[in-house]
């Protein structure tokens, strides 16, 4: 097996992406997951609500990130420095330090989504642990859903759009790591394994939601597959399952090609 694909979502729940090589760090993938929209009253906004968000394009760059709407004037937002206005942001249950990216950010986001939202980021000093129940002390994660790296393998994939009438292309699970399986779900059975040099633990399996029927190219909700479908085989008590979390054991670089290897089952 080896990794086909990388990819980071730098905004939360906006389109992700795609990379030949990524640095692991403890939280996440560099740049993944670091900025995030809230409502006016500091709770998280996605894809769930507001699924347009799949358009909005951005790319790292010197300093911060240039965003970019389906026509509209492209932004450039600086990582806030030290000293920036704090506040707290919720993400699910999690009550987490954050910066304000100013005015200007949250305009045009409020401007895009016709309501009062604004932008935040993750500075490296907010700590925002990881599920005790499937972790360690230590581990922490970004603002992704609730750990730091998702994993997903294309012989899963394929055996679910055989079952489907249209096919969805492997971005609808918005993964980090895309690996080549020789078995649809085989991840469901690993504990350890080693990407590159990088060894990752297999946390627990990712719960799938309605973000998985929001056309990735469009921004638009297509009814309700694949959900509909993976419901029918894949519902456990954890939810709808489809890919694993994974937690680092250290940093690194991975890269596009690089050997998979189950260490513990």
């Amino acid at each position: 097996m080896q990794v086909t694909g990388l990819a980071i979502y730098p905004i939360k729940s906006t389109r992700g992406i795609p990379l030949e090589s990524a640095h692991v760090t403890r939280r996440g993938f560099e740049h993944d997951r670091r900025w995030l929209l809230t409502d006016e009253h500091g709770k998280f906004i996605t894809q769930r609500q507001y699924p347009a968000l799949a358009t909005v394009v951005t790319s790292i760059v010197d300093g911060g990130l240039l965003i970019t709407r389906p026509a509209g004037e492209n932004l450039y937002v600086a990582i806030p420095e030290e000293g920036a206005y704090s506040a707290t942001v919720t993400v699910w249950k999690d009550d987490c330090q954050a910066l304000d990216a100013g005015d200007a950010a949250a305009q045009w986001f409020s401007d895009f989504l016709a309501i009062k939202c604004r932008l935040f980021y993750q500075p490296e000093q907010s700590i925002r642990p990881t599920d005790a129940r499937y972790s360690r002390p230590e581990d922490h994660t970004s603002f992704a859903d609730g750990f730091p790296f998702l994993l997903t393998n294309e012989a899963s994939l394929a055996d679910l759009n055989q079952r489907l009438t249209d096919a969805v292309p492997m971005s609808r699970f918005r993964p980090n790591i895309v690996i080549s399986g020789q078995q649809p779900y085989e991840e469901d059975t690993w504990s350890v394994i080693r990407v590159g040099e990088i060894t990752f633990r297999v946390a627990k399996p990712c719960s799938r939601c309605v973000m998985t029927t929001v056309n990735p190219e469009t921004g638009q909700k297509e009814g309700s597959e694949p959900l509909f479908t993976l419901a029918q085989y894949r519902r456990t008590e954890r939810g709808v399952i489809f890919g694993q979390n994974l937690i680092p054991d250290r940093e690194g670089i991975i890269r596009i090609g690089d050997k998979v290897t189950i260490l513990e089952y």
